[in-house]
């Protein structure tokens, strides 16, 4: 169980229910649980501007903010570095001097950082209700019951989990405990590779979660694996809703999870914005469905897709199909080298949950440091931290 330390211990425990009921306008054709919040609320008052860099100030080196990629721009101007969440994650750790670090992304990369970070740092996330749909998607006790399955059909003993970098410590640590890697968007290849190559000779089965998505996309794109290869594991279903000959044929066990940003895009997305914009580039992220990423012209982790943009020659056009505040951040930037930038959905929609992070939430959490409390620490336990820890370390090592 993971602990949440505020001024008082808390036991918090995001619930797929709650996630749900931040969305608005949901869309019939996407997987469930895939919504659009709709808009941005209006900037925020213009005095909280001035009090987060009052609070920042007076703070100085003790503080150390990290802003994720999909953070609202009034946010990010605040942050001392930009990156994934893993990136971010190994910034904090090389910050040893930094008493206080002040995540701006999700619960999950709070976790990340504590377990990376000294003891002696304390890791604050500004909105305890910024959770990750996805990460909620694969609870401990459904992957336990999911390797009960596993050891039933006689295949346990073959599986190496890979655990993608969104998912809870507790999640992380399973992986660590049971001889599995983490995996980020940009070294899913290298990780699945060495899973595959782990074990006597028979350990040729991976156990991939949350992201079904990502799991299938390496295994079939970039690994040369067959759809056929993979089957998905579906934790709502008794013994996954598979059969113990499905399980003992399949190379991939991929886990019935998605991003709910990335789900929504679609074939139909790809289809329109190349009729609306002749010669357009389609790039999406590896989250993306199957079918979206086959129809795509290019496709990477959110620092691929900047990179590309950065190196893309004055003039071309592209559709982005990633998070919106990203999209729109790279729009304004590339504005003046006359690239046009597109969201490759015409649906406004951002992530609700990343969005959680506003100023008010960074100026109390800036403010309450300041003056001495801390607020929302982020502390994973002992145990779960040992093993989690274990399995990115494993990823740190992949040749």
């Amino acid at each position: 169980m993971r602990a949440v330390t505020t001024a008082q211990t808390l036991d918090v425990q995001p619930t797929p229910l709650a996630l749900l009921l931040l969305g608005r306008e949901a869309d019939p054709k996407s997987e469930r649980g895939v919504e659009c919040p709709g808009d941005l609320p209006s900037p925020s008052d213009p005095d909280l501007v001035e009090r987060a860099r009052a609070a920042k100030a007076k703070l100085g080196d003790k503080v150390f903010v990290l802003g994720h990629h999909y953070q609202r721009d009034e946010v990010i101007q605040f942050a001392d570095v930009t990156g994934d969440s893993f990136k971010l994650a190994r910034d904090a750790a090389a910050r040893p001097e930094a008493e206080y670090i002040v995540f701006c992304g999700v619960h999950f990369m709070a976790e990340s950082a504590d377990i990376l970070t000294g003891d002696d740092q304390r890791v604050v996330l500004p909105d305890l209700a910024a959770g990750c749909s996805m990460a909620d998607m694969a609870t401990a006790e459904q992957v336990a019951e999911c390797w009960d399955v596993l050891t039933e059909a006689g295949v346990a003993e073959q599986v190496v989990p890979v655990a993608y970098m969104n998912s809870s410590a507790d999640i992380k640590a399973f992986t660590g405990r049971h001889g599995g890697t983490i995996c980020t968007s940009s070294n899913a290849k290298r990780a699945l590779a060495w899973a595959f190559q782990q074990g006597d000779g028979r350990q040729n089965k991976v156990l991939f979660l949350p992201d079904q998505h990502l799991g299938r996309n390496t295994a079939v794109r970039d690994l040369g694996m067959s759809p056929e290869d993979c089957v998905v594991y579906n934790p709502h279903k008794p013994g996954g809703g598979l059969t113990v000959e499905e399980l003992r044929a399949a190379k991939m066990i991929l886990w019935r999870g998605h991003c709910s940003v990335h789900g929504r895009f679609s074939l139909d997305s790809v289809r329109d914005v190349r009729e609306r914009i002749p010669g357009v580039n389609v790039l999406v992220h590896p989250e993306c469905k199957q079918e979206v990423v086959a129809a795509a012209d290019y496709v990477g982790s959110t620092e691929y897709i900047i990179k590309a943009l950065e190196e893309a020659p004055a003039g071309s056009k592209w559709a982005i199909g990633t998070e919106l505040n990203l999209v729109r951040r790279l729009a304004n930037r590339f504005a003046e080298e006359d690239k046009e930038i597109v969201f490759l959905d015409k649906t406004v929609c951002f992530c609700s949950t990343m969005n959680r992070i506003d100023l008010p939430h960074l100026v109390w959490a800036l403010e309450s440091l300041a003056e001495g409390n801390v607020v929302n620490r982020i502390q994973v336990e002992p145990e779960t931290e040992k093993f989690a820890k274990l399995a990115l370390e494993r990823m740190l090592a992949l040749p």
